[in-house]
């Protein structure tokens, strides 16, 4: 398996858009060593992937002032702007929240993992990494978040609505800032109507057996969707040693 070290050259680069497929939405990428952007960058063009790429946080934020891309992945240590604020800002942007987030990043320990999903990440990625499983896994994440229900019937349980569609939420006619990744979780509980799901069940569901994905990744997840659902987080419950179900 291929890996790339993190050890790199720090040339500026504010901004280069590589040439696109049509009017391809790029996947932003942005991180400050070179050789890393420029390697990812390299992978995910030939995998028929437009690309951006920011040296800095700033260059990034005044990209997507006037832009969405289809994903971003983030490097945490920038030289200005750290990649955990620039992933909060993407996440409270009502036009940018539900835009997919990896972060790629040399911060390995699992409570850095675990900070990195709760700020709203759709996937973390430790370096040195495979750039071959870094495109399997932008793939992963950018099926959750383009998939569609082919009939576009509403799914309920008690006052919460999710109309799979158009990936929205809706509890007591407020709408909920789910991400892709939170959305299609709560969808697959909501469908379970109260059978409980282990997370190894949730991991097949949502990242189809690519098992590089943790078991605690799930556990924040439904953490962020509890505290989204406020008082009716309850809904959410837990079944000790096995996963989670819907309740009454």
């Amino acid at each position: 398996m291929e890996k790339i070290d993190c050890q790199a050259s720090q040339t500026s680069r504010k901004g280069q858009l590589a040439a696109s497929r049509g009017n391809e939405t790029p996947i932003a990428i942005v991180e400050d060593e070179d050789d890393i952007a420029e390697l990812v960058g390299m992978h995910l063009r030939k995998a028929g992937f437009a690309t951006v790429a920011f040296s800095d946080g700033s260059a990034f934020l005044s990209f997507i002032q006037d832009n969405t891309p289809s994903l971003v992945i983030l490097d945490i240590m920038l030289p200005d702007v750290q990649g955990t604020d620039l992933c909060k800002a993407v996440r409270a942007s009502e036009r940018l929240g539900s835009v997919p987030v990896i972060m790629l990043t040399a911060l390995g320990h699992e409570t850095e993992k675990v900070l990195g999903l709760e700020l709203g990440a759709d996937d973390y990625i430790v370096k040195p990494f495979s750039p071959r499983e870094l495109v399997a896994r932008v793939r992963a994440v950018l099926r959750r978040s383009q998939a569609r229900d082919d009939t576009g019937k509403e799914v309920k349980w008690g006052t919460l609505t999710l109309f799979p569609e158009s990936f929205k939420a809706c509890l007591n006619s407020d709408y909920l800032d789910l991400t892709p990744t939170e959305f299609r979780i709560l969808q697959a509980l909501v469908e379970g109507r109260g059978r409980v799901l282990s997370r190894g069940s949730l991991l097949d569901l949502l990242w189809e057996g690519e098992k590089f994905v943790f078991e605690r990744t799930i556990d924040v997840h439904i953490a962020h969707i509890r505290e989204k659902l406020g008082e009716s987080g309850a809904m959410i419950g837990s079944v000790r040693g096995v996963g989670y179900r819907m309740e009454r």
